[in-house]
């Protein structure tokens, strides 16, 4: 048993569980991370991260083979033939959709943190307290004070690019320079900023090395070269992920154990001393089980698989889930809608072009219900402003081969410029994710039911970002406007949260302030799990702060002999 036990385990090795680690193992604590996929390490295994297109067999398509096997993790926007080695296939880890939900996984050491979106801007206090005012959900446990400082603490040592623009709705980070505007994309901010009074479309916040700072330096990474391959896996570390950052550098401490292929079944609880005093998992190779121990337990493993764990994590004090008392686990699932998108086309610039492949976007911060409900839904949404100029944009390239054909696409075409929401959806009870009673995946663990969907509040929060973005851009002059609705099933955007809210009172919510199970108080939540609404906002960067706050205070109270 004394092989088996760790002052912490941390359950997932992702954007949360990377911050976690490196937090705790920094503050002495010898911690042993769970993974349920492959090994990764930074470099090594990015085997398609050079690669030419022409390089792949099917150019970076896939086949029509694969398509049929994975009708789910195909319409991920970031796979592909060049990055499936990094996605969960559809038939290696089923669930059941009891409503549609398209479940996007990342199973190997660094989770999603290798493929993820990158996008970081800070919540608001709009974010935290809109629950309270408003009436939705329950009230938030802390505020935007409690948690800017360990905004500020993650995003020096990730490396985030952005503008300081002196916003209420979108605060100012600890940023790098940003990536600048476009041409065109500077024509649309000047012309929306000259209409409206209440829109502010900012530079980029992004978790990319503009101009690295000796402690990015020091983590061997370098600057990035915006190349826009990054769910490839950069070789540069040009973008924040746990396997070129956090993990190497809890490595260096000394205290840090990865196991991967580790399938976690389970957080087992001490009746004797009230609180958890393990885990078990199941190795993914060998099906053999084997438990861990640990003076605290942090749930890292992504919204539902955090979900599962807890549900799954049965005992006599609580057989409905590991601190399950008020039957609100795995209850008030939200996600983040991104079905709305208009683009057009724009006459001027053509002396113009693009510098380099930029891989981020403007946006134009949330100017939705703010400080009061201006609308006739709750939330609001974040605008994404997108502009280039391309050959593949070019309406006149013939069809066919040969000389004119390349001669074409080598000619720019027409400028294209466009906008797509990230709006807030409103937890629900009868949004939930539960256990399955007769069905298994392959490790013996109960499969997930989803029961997921949108509602009229969402609906109507499409409709008007369709109609005020178009507005927006035929403002700035861009023409031949589409608009264009997704449908796309809730889990797509891969923004899932809620389940284990956070909150002031055990009989509404599963954790406090400080992301601690109210009736377990030595289990932490710090991934998507533990948020109470949504937001506008992308919430990878306020999962890290969660993650860094929380493991810090967790070190404290050990110290203090409380846990």
């Amino acid at each position: 048993m004394s092989a088996s036990t760790y002052d912490a385990i941390v359950i997932g090795s992702g954007i949360s569980g990377g911050w976690a680690a490196k937090e705790l193992c920094e503050r002495g604590l010898k911690t042993l991370v769970l993974e349920r996929g492959r090994n990764i390490e930074h470099l090594k295994d990015y085997p398609t991260a050079t690669k030419n297109p022409w390089d792949f067999q099917h150019r970076m398509q896939e086949p029509l083979s694969v398509l049929k096997e994975n009708p789910v993790v195909s319409k991920c926007y970031a796979f592909g033939e060049d990055t499936q080695h990094f996605f969960v296939k559809d038939g290696e880890h089923p669930y059941i959709q009891e409503k549609p939900f398209d479940w996007i996984r990342g199973y190997q050491v660094g989770g999603k943190s290798i493929t993820w979106g990158r996008a970081c801007q800070r919540w608001s206090n709009f974010e935290f307290t809109a629950p309270m005012r408003y009436g939705y959900a329950v009230d938030w446990p802390i505020r935007y004070d409690d948690i800017a400082p360990w905004y500020s603490h993650v995003e020096k040592f990730a490396g985030i690019c952005g503008g300081k623009d002196g916003l209420e709705a979108l605060p100012d980070g600890e940023y790098l320079p940003p990536f600048e505007f476009s041409c065109l994309e500077a024509e649309i901010q000047r012309k929306i900023s000259e209409h409206y009074k209440d829109r502010f479309m900012v530079r980029t916040r992004w978790a990319h090395l503009t101009k690295p700072e000796p402690i990015h330096i020091e983590q061997g990474r370098g600057q990035c070269q915006a190349r826009d391959l990054c769910t490839r896996g950069c070789p540069f570390g040009g973008y924040f992920s746990s396997v070129s950052s956090t993990l190497p550098w809890a490595k260096k401490t000394g205290n840090l154990t990865i196991r991967p292929h580790s399938v976690v079944h389970s957080v087992f609880y001490d009746e004797q001393k009230g609180k958890a005093s393990g885990v078990k998992i199941i190795d993914a190779l060998t099906n053999q089980s084997t438990d861990y121990f640990a003076k605290v337990i942090f749930l890292n493993a992504a919204c539902l698989n955090t979900n599962l764990i807890l549900l799954n994590s049965v005992s006599n004090r609580f057989p409905n889930g590991l601190g399950n008392d008020n039957g609100l686990l795995g209850k008030y699932l939200a996600f983040q809608n991104y079905r709305g998108n208009v683009q057009g086309t724009y006459r001027g610039f053509k002396d113009k072009y693009i510098y380099g492949r930029n891989p981020t976007n403007p946006i134009i911060a949330n100017y939705r219900n703010l400080h009061k409900q201006d609308t006739d839904f709750l939330g609001g949404y974040l605008t994404f402003v997108w502009a280039t100029r391309h050959g593949s944009f070019n309406s006149g390239v013939p069809d066919g081969i040969g000389e004119s054909y390349k001669d074409s696409l080598t000619e720019p075409g027409p400028w294209v410029a466009g906008m797509y929401m990230q709006g807030e959806t409103i937890p629900k009870k009868e949004n939930n994710v539960r256990l399955s009673k007769d069905k298994k995946d392959p490790w013996g663990i109960p499969q997930l039911i989803t029961s997921v969907g949108y509602d009229d509040n969402d609906e109507k929060m499409v409709k008007d970002f369709l109609t005020q973005s178009t507005e927006m851009l035929r403002v700035a002059g861009i023409e031949n406007i589409t608009q264009h609705d997704t449908k796309q099933a809730p889990g797509l955007d891969i923004h899932e949260m809620g389940g284990c809210r956070m909150g002031n009172d055990p009989r509404t919510s599963l954790l406090n302030k400080f992301n601690q199970l109210h009736l377990c108080r030595n289990v932490f939540v710090t991934d998507g799990a533990c948020m109470t609404s949504t937001g506008n906002q992308s919430p990878s960067i306020l999962y890290m702060a969660f993650a860094a706050r929380a493991a810090n205070h967790a070190a404290d109270e050990l110290k203090k002999g409380n846990l």
